[in-house]
């Protein structure tokens, strides 16, 4: 029997820097990265179902009424969501999926689909997050402080995510979500099906490479 994929969802406040830790992650192992659907009109260089899913607003809400999204929310007048069926046929084909979110969107997540693996990312100190942010050189005042206010209160967020790892430097926090992974391959009610035969109970089959 084949195990089933994860599903790893990765979180955090703004400028922890789960952005730059997931590109690491997908250059060192074949993970799929979610693909979020919007009703928003796609950007220049925009490509539909690589950049995004470009959804007409009824049809968004027509998925919504079948259940077909494992989150979704409406901001500034346009909806997104992570679509359930895509995601679900990686894990069956036993792929691994990336699905790279906010906070709100990660405990949704979790809500319905419990069994994912929920990293949460931490500046290595609230000095550095700041210097972090300012860096990036596109924020106003204004913009600033609402950003860093913010990840004041997300941070409180952590306790509800299964591991939280620390984005001192990108290669060892990569390191880190890479072990939690090996480690979850691992857990006994994941591949319970796969070492015990139904009708024997002893009998054991390869689960790893």
């Amino acid at each position: 029997m084949m195990n089933k994929g994860l599903l790893i969802v990765i979180s955090g406040p703004s400028g922890a820097g789960k952005g730059t830790i997931c590109k690491a992650l997908l250059k060192k192992q074949a993970f799929w990265l979610s693909v979020s659907a919007t009703t928003r009109k796609p950007r220049n260089g925009e490509v539909d179902g690589k950049s995004y899913f470009f959804l007409e607003v009824d049809e968004f809400k027509n998925r919504i009424s079948k259940d077909g999204f494992l989150e979704y929310a409406e901001v500034y007048g346009n909806y997104y969501g992570t679509p359930k069926a895509s995601v679900q046929e990686r894990i069956n084909r036993g792929e691994d999926v990336i699905l790279e979110i906010d906070i709100q969107g990660a405990l949704k997540v979790k809500e319905n689909y419990p069994e994912g693996v929920f990293i949460f990312i931490l500046p290595p100190s609230m000095e550095e997050l700041k210097k972090r942010i300012i860096g990036r050189g596109s924020e106003t005042k204004e913009s600033l402080l609402r950003r860093f206010t913010s990840a004041y209160k997300e941070i409180n967020y952590v306790s509800k995510y299964n591991y939280a790892v620390i984005n001192d430097e990108v290669d060892k926090a990569t390191k880190k979500i890479e072990n939690i992974i090996v480690a979850e391959r691992c857990r006994v009610d994941r591949i319970k099906d796969n070492i015990i035969d139904s009708k024997e109970g002893t009998v054991y089959e390869q689960f790893y490479d």
